[in-house]
């Protein structure tokens, strides 16, 4: 098995000893994203919908940066602070995760007593290259 390390200037560095990305075959598996502006490295607007942007916007960047695109997510999860922020959180999921004509991936969510940095979502998937 050979795994290449994923890395782009366009999602948020990764924080400690640990990959945005690795590709493995034809798989790209993603290290949790949290709502971080990649610029910054600062935790963007407050906000459930905002947050959620943030992070699938840096989810994109790696993916794409691993040759794939977030069309080709099989596999994502997603960590909730406070699962009544599901139907928001879900709206701006379904815009870039389930687009018309898309096959939306396998997903599980799940409430969480903390995230890093105290953010409201984390997500991370599995894409296909």
């Amino acid at each position: 098995m050979s795994k290449t390390v994923i890395a782009t200037p366009s999602a948020p560095a990764a924080i400690g000893p640990y990959s945005q990305a690795i590709r493995v075959g034809n798989l790209v598996f993603t290290a949790g994203q949290i709502p971080l502006d990649p610029e910054t490295q600062r935790v963007v607007a407050s906000g459930i919908a905002e947050q959620t942007t943030r992070v699938l916007e840096n989810l994109k960047a790696i993916v794409e940066a691993a040759g794939s695109s977030l069309d080709k997510a099989v596999k994502t999860t997603v960590f909730l602070k406070d699962f009544n922020d599901f139907s928001a959180m879900n709206a701006v999921y379904g815009a870039y995760l389930a687009s018309p004509g898309v096959t939306p991936p396998a997903r599980t969510t799940v409430e969480v007593s903390r995230l890093p940095k105290d953010v409201l979502v984390e997500i991370e998937l599995v894409a296909e290259v």
